[in-house]
């Protein structure tokens, strides 16, 4: 009888598990293998060495944004995961979400989905597959697919992966991802949950493995789980079959699997398993689902309005840019980037290997050179320096080529302009405006270049705001400045000033004034008699005398600024105001 009664427990409680009531039960979990191992007393341990080391062996960096390239000396000592009277640090489940916020921006998260399966290259990637799925257990929702054919992850790189700040690839060249931390704030960035399914050829000899890994908030949130915990089952190929490879207990892999099953979108362990039928011999699939809504309650992300793409809705939504992009094609990317996945993508890299392909919802992405965009393009070379005044040997190596010039749209003086800057091929500062000049001055100069002397902040939208930084920066609005005054009379604008040696610049106010083309009359308060606007005014209707004239350290008059301002003193007293303060 109490067989009968433990066997009609076990089949409830599995019934209560397909059924996926809508309070869904605690369940047991299996922690990472040694997480809550108890911590050796120090009668039977072996300390560790804790000492400092000698200071001829490498040192972490004292400067904050070198700190994070420590490599730890090899010690197997150290290898030890508990150290005696010490705690470990617990990371909550909010942590996932607070994480996930240095992605302000949704369609950054893709970009670093999109950086693993680039980086995936090596180990034999063709191509990155962006799509949209049904969810079967809530139709009414949508799920998100990235999926490439790379090499796929061993059980250890799994778990790696699922982990905080493991990354290798800081130290792989021609790899993207350097901080270990971009898988977890992507995902997290895009929806509450996300499996992974992942499929080794093997290494070394070994046996092909596949790996099933679950990071939801959800379920951690709804279950009161007050760390993270990942729940992983893992598999290895014998013969045809795939065998479970089991880390602790034959039970421990099962309740994995059951609390994968239960708050996965697949409704059977069949369904779920077949997911790995898309991988053929290698490769990981990421399902991204239960995604963020905006504040109307709908989802974030828009996969109506066009088909072929993934569009976000909110404030990088401009409807006005997106009908100017189709009267003005060479502008489209600066007009649509920051709302269109598509836009965004063919932007990405600075160059993609041969026969690499990025596909999204079954298109592919066509990738696209801004140089293609720009016309009376010019070429400059930027060295970076280390003080300002010298550089240092590995920056005497580094230089980088800022190609710019005008959109081919520029003629319709629309205010585009802005610098592509990449770092290792990747794209993270879209269209930087570095020079806000008043008026047009700037419009329609794009460029473009490969900056690998200055470090990307973690989410890779961004610099960190470094001294070099700051000279290029400065750099790059001379560069354009120069550009503009030289060439902007091509697309349609007045002619700006190359000095005073060179071209003699077209008379600004003060110029006419000097000449005696303003009557000033004989009464000083009878306006009636000035024949001058007011600088304002001036400055919106003849833009060569304004533009001449906020030139004057290029442009000097005869006249010098001294006699200009007591010459100035005869007019009317509110001309008279607006001239002084033009001329401060």
């Amino acid at each position: 009888m109490e067989d009968e009664s433990a066997m009609q427990t076990a089949v409830s409680t599995n019934m209560a598990i397909e059924e996926r009531p809508s309070k869904k039960p605690k369940l047991e979990y299996a922690l990472p293998e040694g997480f809550l191992d108890p911590i050796i007393r120090p009668s039977t341990l072996v300390l560790e060495d804790n000492t400092p080391p000698s200071s001829s062996s490498s040192s972490m960096s004292k400067q904050f944004w070198k700190a994070g390239d420590y490599e730890p000396p090899l010690n197997n000592n150290q290898s030890i995961s508990h150290l005696a009277g010490m705690d470990h640090l617990r990371v909550h489940p909010r942590f996932l979400h607070s994480n996930a916020t240095s992605h302000k921006w949704a369609l950054g998260a893709f970009a670093e989905l999109l950086d693993n399966s680039f980086d995936e290259v090596r180990t034999g990637a063709t191509y990155v597959n962006v799509d949209v799925l049904d969810n079967e257990i809530d139709p009414r929702n949508k799920m998100l697919l990235v999926e490439d054919n790379g090499g796929g992850m061993t059980p250890d790189k799994m778990r790696r992966c699922m982990s905080l700040g493991y990354s290798v690839k800081s130290k792989v060249a021609n790899t993207i991802g350097q901080y270990g931390n971009g898988f977890k704030t992507s995902t997290m960035r895009l929806g509450a949950d996300v499996l992974v399914f992942t499929r080794c050829p093997g290494e070394d000899g070994s046996r092909p493995t596949q790996s099933i890994g679950m990071l939801s908030y959800t379920f951690l949130m709804e279950t009161g789980k007050q760390d993270i915990v990942v729940p992983m089952i893992d598999f290895e190929k014998r013969g045809e079959e795939w065998e479970m490879i089991t880390k602790s207990s034959h039970a421990d892999w099962e309740r994995n699997k059951e609390t994968i099953l239960h708050w996965s979108p697949y409704s059977t362990e069949e369904r779920l398993l077949q997911q790995f039928d898309f991988l053929k011999d290698q490769g990981t699939r990421i399902i991204i689902y239960n995604l963020w809504e905006d504040e109307e309650g709908q989802l974030e992300l828009d996969f109506d309005t066009n088909k072929d793409d993934i569009q976000i809705r909110g404030v990088n939504r401009d409807p006005k840019k997106i009908e100017m992009a189709k009267d003005y094609p060479n502008s489209r990317f600066f007009l649509t980037y920051r709302h269109s996945l598509r836009s965004y993508a063919a932007i990405l890299y600075l160059s993609l290997p041969n026969g690499f392909r990025i596909i999204l919802r079954g298109k592919d992405v066509n990738h696209h050179k801004i140089t293609d965009d720009m016309m009376l393009a010019q070429k400059v070379m930027y060295k970076p320096t280390a003080d300002g005044t010298t550089r240092n040997d590995h920056q005497n190596q580094m230089s980088t080529e800022v190609t710019l010039g005008f959109v081919k749209d520029a003629k319709d003086h629309i205010d585009v302009q802005g610098f592509n800057v990449y770092h290792k091929n990747r794209l993270i500062k879209p269209f930087w405006r570095v020079w806000n000049a008043a008026g047009s001055d700037g419009r329609g100069v794009i460029g473009v270049l490969e900056a690998d002397f200055v470090e990307p902040a973690h989410d890779k939208q961004e610099f960190e705001r470094t001294p070099v930084l700051s000279r290029l920066e400065n750099r790059l609005i001379a560069i354009q400045k120069k550009y503009w005054s030289t060439n902007c009379q091509e697309i349609g604008y007045a002619k700006r000033c190359k000095g005073a040696s060179v071209t003699k610049c077209k008379p600004s106010i003060i110029d006419k004034f000097e000449e005696g083309r303003v009557s000033t009359g004989t009464d000083s308060n009878d306006a009636s008699k000035v024949n001058l606007r007011p600088p304002v005014e001036s400055a919106q209707n003849d833009e060569e005398a304004y533009t001449c004239t906020v030139r004057k350290s290029q442009c000097k008059s005869s006249t010098s600024l001294k006699e200009s301002r007591a010459s100035i003193s005869i007019l009317p007293s509110k001309v008279r105001f607006c001239l002084h303060t033009y001329l401060l």
